[in-house]
């Protein structure tokens, strides 16, 4: 995974709530094994019509919004467990999904994959979606050694929750097996400490 520490960025707004990841990546795309090409058909049902065309009025398809945080509305990522949501939104470019609350399995994909989702309160979510609408160029900070969401034009702050040691793997670019990897020579001397134990 890329290591994730501090950026600074525009945002993309979509402000629904209850998206499934049915939605986020409708499972006729899931016959891939790779993580690779999801993005193409992030959200394919609302960015695209049945001849492939673009819909005009999506937010995705908007050229004034771009940035790597998607801003949600409440629940984002409730439905199927599928890991490949959060293959799609990393591999269309997001590195934070921001809303007030979210599926604790997709909560649990994303920081799997690099994918940071930072949950804030309702009244700061809205304070974020009106920060975008006075200012498709407005951007936001988040910093995930401090824990911490700035609005930058207003400097509205918000200190969000994140588990330890996903933090910890997050900030070193560290799956599961990396970690394991990086405290390998800790592994051999425990095991050295165990002989004749049992």
């Amino acid at each position: 995974m890329k290591a994730f520490k501090k950026i600074s960025t525009t945002a993309i707004p979509l402000p629904i709530e209850d998206v499934d990841t049915d939605q986020i990546i409708p499972a006729r795309f899931l016959k891939a094994t790779t993580r690779d090409g999801f993005g193409d058909n992030l959200f394919r049902d609302w960015r695209y019509n049945s001849d492939d065309s673009p819909k005009a009025d999506f937010v995705l398809n908007n050229p004034i919004y771009t940035g790597e945080i998607l801003v949600a509305g409440k629940n984002f990522g409730c439905g199927s467990s599928r890991e490949h949501a959060a293959w799609a939104l990393t591999d269309a470019g997001f590195r934070v999904v921001v809303s007030s609350f979210f599926a604790d399995i997709f909560r649990g994909n994303s920081l799997n994959n690099g994918l940071l989702p930072v949950q804030v309160s309702d009244e700061f979510l809205h304070e974020i979606f009106n920060a975008i609408e006075k200012n498709p160029s407005a951007t936001f900070t988040v910093n995930l050694e401090e824990q911490v969401f700035t609005i930058d034009d207003s400097g509205a702050t918000f200190n969000f929750e994140i588990d330890t040691y996903k933090k910890m793997c997050m900030i070193n670019g560290y799956d599961d097996i990396d970690y394991l990897l990086s405290v390998n020579e800790e592994i051999k001397e425990f095991e050295k400490g165990q002989v004749g134990v049992f």
